[in-house]
């Protein structure tokens, strides 16, 4: 992703930016572009030079994003102060992260192990995300949840640990359904049991 996309990203999603240089004080813009470098660096093997580039940006902008990170367009750190972003994880197209965001792993597990993040997520502050788990597409997670499973697309989720609280909104309105067909129901059959059984016969 280059400055210039990168300056449009941030110019899309921040009502508060006034011009194209005032971008370049972002420390989000600063992180994406040394994690261009640094990815490009730990694909073709130079680990260590990577790794220098990453700790470095760290220093700089208070955004950790390890090398191995595979990250797609449009990526928008607002604040950015206190992201971490894991060697593992996949961030797809035109997701917004706040501060204090963790998309870690939950021990020493080799391969995938951080999460999965699809495109249109938007991550609450302080939201921490753990494991090789799916963040459905355009999914919003709520400031400070501690996420550990995987999250339908369009979902939303809030609390510790976190909640659907758009498949709980289904729920309640399925179990209200549920009480008035009941009762209807019971109302049924008080009415038959007030026939008489001599009403019945004839």
């Amino acid at each position: 992703m280059t400055a210039k996309r990168i300056i449009q990203t941030i110019r899309q999603n921040d009502p508060a930016i006034r011009s194209n240089r005032e971008a370049w004080l972002y420390p989000g813009l600063w992180a994406m572009i040394f994690h261009r470098w640094a990815n490009k660096l730990y694909r073709s093997g130079c680990f260590f030079l990577a790794r220098l580039i990453s700790q470095w940006a760290r220093r700089r902008t208070g955004i950790e994003i390890h090398p191995g990170a595979e990250i797609g367009h449009g990526l928008f750190i607002d604040h950015g102060a206190g992201v971490v972003i894991g060697e593992t994880c996949i961030i797809g197209d035109n997701v917004l992260i706040y501060h204090g965001v963790t998309l870690g792993g939950t021990g020493k597990d080799e391969g995938k192990r951080h999460p999965t993040v699809e495109s249109g997520v938007v991550i609450g502050a302080g939201a921490t995300i753990l494991g090789d788990i799916k963040i459905g597409t355009n999914a919003k997670i709520g400031a400070d949840a501690l996420v550990l499973t995987d999250i339908p697309a369009y979902s939303t989720i809030v609390g510790e640990p976190a909640r659907n609280t758009r498949l709980e909104a289904s729920l309640r309105s399925e179990i209200a359904a549920l009480k008035v067909r009941v009762e209807a129901l019971e109302k049924s059959l008080n009415q038959l049991n007030s026939i008489s059984p001599k009403n019945m016969s004839s």
